[in-house]
């Protein structure tokens, strides 16, 4: 997207200025900015946007150009108020000043008033700027204030594409305020969460962060309710759990575990009806630091009887997928070969990625002739 712009930006002249002398463009472009010809304005706007598109230096010795900027948002000409978000955009990225600055300044009400507007190329603009703005912990309660959340919602529901992954990350970004959850919350968006999510590639940092703002949202009833009646909206998570990224697998199922702890009698036949089985049995055994507990933990949850096994039958992962398995086919005495194939399928995965991982890093060292790579075993503990 920051590549994108008004067809008024270029310029000989901008393009010398840079290759001369950073110093110079930035002093040229607030000259600029001071001039009364809205055209000077508008060049000055596409000059900052270039300046500061990948130079953090040069956002900082931009700063001054804040309030110049916002103050264009509210001009009457749609070429001023898009040239002037895309520099304002690209000020705040990875700058927490200039994202203090530009709420401070006043930008809010113009950018929520452009996600109502008809040009979805605004939509997509003001939603890209909430985003970045929103990942400032100091603006999350302004932009809250501001009215953005309904806005947000309503475009992740209606909205182009690029506006939708805009509006579900800066939506992910104020939910982690706690008082903004409720708000969230009240303008029923798990279906369109969940409309976005299940076309979507699971690995996808958009799938990321569809589970991250469910797992916030799970810990009330009435996301949990909507999300069983959204149709394959509880498969749409298990599939993130299984192929997703590690941050989407860790929010996958810790979206799952707080739906087992809030309500196990109602939610574990759900969650058990998707398959969610071998995705547990995986992360146990490959998941993160903090996906790995959670998947044993959920396990647990969704065995037959909650509580623990006494000493003579430990609670072991073979132990609760036999449980789990007899269950589902209704017959006990299959499980136990059920439970032990999948096991061994787990531990045959794990060994043959872990031994992929050693033969790549042996390609990138000198290996002795003597040393065999294939002789290597990994060992997989499949213990609590």
């Amino acid at each position: 997207m920051e590549g994108a712009g008004p067809s008024g930006c270029s310029g000989e002249d901008f393009e010398e200025d840079v290759a001369t002398s950073v110093p110079a463009a930035v002093r040229r472009a607030l000259q600029l900015l001071e001039e009364d010809d809205a055209d000077l304005r508008i060049q000055a706007a596409c000059d900052i946007r270039r300046l500061t598109k990948k130079s953090p230096c040069c956002r900082r010795q931009l700063r001054h150009a804040v309030r110049p900027l916002v103050s264009m948002l509210r001009v009457d000409s749609s070429e001023s108020r898009e040239s002037a978000l895309l520099a304002l955009l690209n000020l705040a990225v990875k700058d927490e000043k200039n994202k203090v600055s530009i709420v401070e300044a006043g930008a809010l009400e113009p950018i929520v008033s452009f996600l109502k507007s008809q040009n979805p190329n605004m939509q997509e603009y003001a939603s890209a700027s909430l985003l970045t703005l929103s990942a400032s912990a100091t603006n999350k309660p302004i932009i809250t204030s501001s009215g953005a959340i309904p806005l947000l919602v309503k475009i992740l529901r209606d909205g182009t594409p690029q506006a939708k992954a805009d509006s579900l990350m800066a939506l992910s970004n104020l939910s982690t305020h706690s008082d903004n959850l409720h708000i969230i919350l009240e303008t029923n968006p798990v279906a369109s969460i969940i409309r976005l999510l299940k076309p979507c590639k699971k690995s996808s940092k958009t799938a990321e962060k569809c589970c991250a703002l469910v797992e916030s949202l799970v810990g009330y009833d009435k996301c949990r309710t909507a999300l069983t009646c959204e149709e394959g909206g509880v498969l749409a998570i298990v599939e993130v759990l299984e192929s997703g990224t590690k941050q989407g697998k860790e929010h996958a199922v810790g979206a799952l575990l707080k739906m087992c702890q809030s309500d196990r009698c109602k939610y574990r036949e759900p969650i058990l009806r998707e398959g969610v089985i071998p995705g547990l049995l995986e992360l146990t055994v490959q998941g993160t630091e903090k996906s790995q507990p959670k998947a044993h933990t959920l396990l647990q949850l969704l065995r037959e009887s909650p509580n623990p096994r006494s000493e003579t039958e430990p609670n072991t992962i073979e132990n609760i997928v036999c449980n789990l398995i007899s269950q589902i086919d209704g017959k006990d005495d299959q499980a136990d070969g059920k439970a032990k194939k999948m096991l061994a399928e787990m531990v045959q995965v794990s060994m043959e990625r872990s031994l992929r991982h050693l033969q790549q890093r042996a390609a990138l060292v000198s290996t002795p002739s003597d040393l065999s790579i294939t002789s290597c075993a990994s060992q997989v503990s499949l213990n609590w």
